[in-house]
């Protein structure tokens, strides 16, 4: 079983490696990303446990790839100013899936219809666009973000093997005092028109 989720906006960022006064974004929702939009919509705080969620199985599909773009915000105190860098993604569309224990997809499907807390995709600057759930899909991961997609269309799912893509956004504590991150596995896959040879 697999859940969809659309996520568009005018804006996105999805943060991975921000530093100091610079906030940059991925290319691709991330998974902390998508688990913190979850958490969210189910009413979980920053304390709460988030390890049923981490444990689902995430992919998703690139179906507008968007501008990236950079807002020059400037700060000051009672001594010095200084600039900070945010980046956004532009008029992106995603569509993201988590696979795993059903009656939690279930939960997070009915969640993210009536969120507990205001939902954002990567900043609270960021709210998505409506439908965010397009429903339970009784198909594996991969074939679910498949169905429907264009042709030639940039797929990223986890893998338990160790890969050449690692990203490190899988969350383990969303706690302001203790967050913690560590690195994942994704395969690139991509949709594929098939021609039949009527020869």
């Amino acid at each position: 079983m697999t859940l969809l989720i659309r996520l568009a906006a005018p804006l996105q960022a999805w943060g991975s490696d921000s530093k100091f006064n610079t906030r940059r974004t991925e290319r691709e929702p991330t998974k902390s990303g998508v688990i913190g939009l979850c958490a969210c919509a189910l009413g979980r705080k920053r304390t709460d446990t988030i390890t049923d969620l981490a444990e689902l199985r995430y992919g998703v599909r690139t179906d507008k790839q968007g501008q990236l773009i950079t807002d020059f915000q400037t700060a000051k105190n009672s001594k010095t100013s200084f600039l900070s860098y945010r980046h956004y993604l532009a008029d992106a569309v995603f569509i993201a899936g988590l696979e795993g224990d059903t009656e939690l997809l279930m939960k997070i499907n009915a969640a993210l219809g009536s969120p507990v807390y205001p939902l954002f995709l990567g900043r609270r600057s960021c709210p998505p666009t409506l439908p965010l759930s397009l429903g339970l899909v009784e198909l594996p991961l991969l074939d679910a973000l498949k169905e429907g997609a264009k042709p030639n269309t940039r797929i990223l799912i986890d893998c338990e093997q160790p890969t050449s893509i690692q990203k490190r956004d899988l969350p383990l504590s969303f706690s302001q005092e203790n967050r913690k991150y560590i690195f994942r596995s994704l395969k690139e896959c991509w949709s594929y028109v098939h021609i039949t040879d009527k020869s």
